[in-house]
C-alpha cells in the first residue's frame, strides 16, 4: 500500500458526498487524507463544515474572471498536493488550466444516467424530471471523469436506483440524493485498492 490519497474537494453548496467521503476518511474506511475544500461561495454550508473540521479552505467567488479563477484553482490544488479532485454540488465549470493539470483525476456525481440525462443545464430537479418524463424502469447516479464538456467523461460507475410506480421527481431525487455517498465512496475505495484503474 502506498501513501494514502490526498483528495481535494469542490463544492457550492451543502456538500453532501464530501461530508461523508470526509468522515469515511476520518472513520478509516478510505486511505485518503482530505487536504483542502475549495468552493466558489463564501455562503457554501460545506465551507462552515470543513472550517470546523479544521480543514483547509478556498473560496474562488463566482464573479472572479473566468480565467483568474481556473489558475487560482489550480494553484491551490498543486500547493496541498492533490492526487484526486472530488466534485460535490460544484456549480460552476472548470476551467483548461485545472482539467489540464488534473486530467483523468477530477471526479463528479451526476444524478442521472450519462449520457442521455445530461449536458449544460441538466442538473439537479431537472434530471430528475427529464428521467420521470421517459418513463424508465430505472434511474441511477453516475460518477464519471470530468473533462472540457459537461457530464461527458469517462462513466467510472452506475448506482441503480428503481423507479416506483407514481414516482415524483421530488421523491426520486431523495433516493438518488440518499445513494450518492455510498457510490461514491465505492467507487474512491475501489481506485484505493487498485480495482479501478483511472486512465492515464
Amino acid at each position: 500500500m502506498g501513501q494514502p490519497l490526498k483528495l481535494g474537494f469542490l463544492a457550492s453548496r451543502n456538500g453532501t458526498s464530501f461530508r461523508a467521503i470526509v468522515e469515511a476518511c476520518e472513520a478509516g474506511l478510505l486511505a485518503a487524507v482530505p487536504r483542502l475544500l475549495v468552493t466558489n461561495t463564501a455562503k457554501a454550508e460545506a465551507l462552515t463544515y470543513a472550517r470546523g473540521r479544521g480543514l483547509p479552505c478556498r473560496v474562488i467567488p463566482t464573479a472572479m474572471d473566468a480565467e483568474a479563477a481556473d489558475r487560482d484553482l489550480c494553484e491551490a490544488l498543486v500547493e496541498a498536493g492533490i492526487d484526486l479532485v472530488i466534485l460535490s454540488g460544484y456549480l460552476r465549470r472548470m476551467g483548461p488550466v485545472t482539467l489540464s493539470r488534473f486530467r483523468n483525476r477530477v471526479l463528479n456525481i451526476h444524478p442521472g444516467p450519462l449520457p442521455d440525462f445530461g449536458g449544460e443545464g441538466m442538473f439537479g430537479r431537472r434530471v430528475h424530471d427529464a428521467v420521470i418524463a421517459a418513463a424508465l424502469p430505472q434511474t441511477c447516479a453516475t460518477i464519471h471523469l470530468v473533462d472540457e464538456i459537461y457530464d461527458h467523461g469517462a462513466v467510472l460507475d452506475r448506482a441503480v436506483v428503481p423507479i416506483a410506480p407514481g414516482e415524483t421527481a421530488a421523491s426520486l431525487e431523495g433516493k438518488v440524493t440518499e445513494i450518492e455517498p455510498r457510490a461514491y465512496i465505492s467507487v474512491l475505495s475501489r481506485i484505493i485498492a487498485g480495482d479501478l484503474i483511472l486512465p492515464g
